[in-house]
């Protein structure tokens, strides 16, 4: 377990998550929802024990967390405007995209249809990891049916020694997993609430709520896409 609450300190902390990713590990950090648990999202062994840690299967694939907007157009295709200007007003933070896979990417996140959940985090610790490790893949720090982890010492309980390195970064400040929004279909939709309300997605772009079908506004509202719930 390492302390990384303070930025002048956590280079220790930061260095071992670092070493761990790079030896194929897991690693727990916080994020500005819930603590997540990462792996290299291009080690396919990796991801597999970061599945396996959670209780969970290739038909759930875990979010890609990433440093910096710039790191949209290298792991994405087909990209909308309208994905565009949602990522722009709320990255970072907890809204996560789901998009087009560069189809030329070598990694292994499970049953993804060719799809990528993508998010950026607004915490400068788990920021920090990412710009050292580059993107990772992230799910939620807690057993599969469990309570999502707010607190370090919650993801030890739960994960134990499936996790190779804990970063500490007190209270997850959040609380509540990211929104999700589907961008692979005709219309934008969101396929899970959270952090970032429907209201505050309409009032960038026009995005259809959980479960809505076009036909159900009486406004020009898309609506839904194909893609599958991701895990995290």
């Amino acid at each position: 377990m390492h302390d990384v609450t303070d930025a002048n300190t956590w280079g220790p902390g930061i260095d071992e998550a670092v070493n761990t990713i790079s030896r194929g590990g897991l690693v727990v950090l916080p994020t500005d929802t819930v603590y997540g648990i990462g792996a290299d999202a291009f080690d396919a062994d990796a991801v597999a024990a970061l599945l396996a840690a959670k209780g969970r299967g290739r038909q759930m694939p875990p979010p890609v967390l990433v440093p910096d907007v710039r790191t949209l157009d290298g792991l994405a295709t087909e990209v909308p405007d309208e994905a565009r200007a949602l990522v722009e007003e709320f990255w970072p933070g907890g809204f996560t995209i789901i998009l087009r896979a560069q189809p030329s990417l070598q990694w292994d996140l499970g049953e993804t249809h060719g799809t990528v959940a993508l998010r950026m985090p607004d915490h400068e610790a788990a920021l920090a990891l990412l710009r050292r490790t580059g993107p990772l893949a992230v799910s939620s720090a807690n057993r599969t049916g469990q309570q999502a982890a707010r607190e370090a010492s919650d993801a030890v309980e739960q994960l134990g020694d499936a996790v190779g390195c804990y970063l500490d970064g007190g209270t997850a400040p959040g609380g509540v997993a990211s929104t999700i929004v589907d961008a692979t279909g005709e219309h934008l939709r969101v396929v899970r609430e959270g952090a970032v309300s429907l209201d505050e997605l309409r009032a960038v772009t026009p995005v259809l709520g959980l479960g809505e079908q076009p036909d159900e506004r009486s406004d020009e509202e898309p609506g839904a896409g194909p893609s599958e719930v991701p895990a995290g």
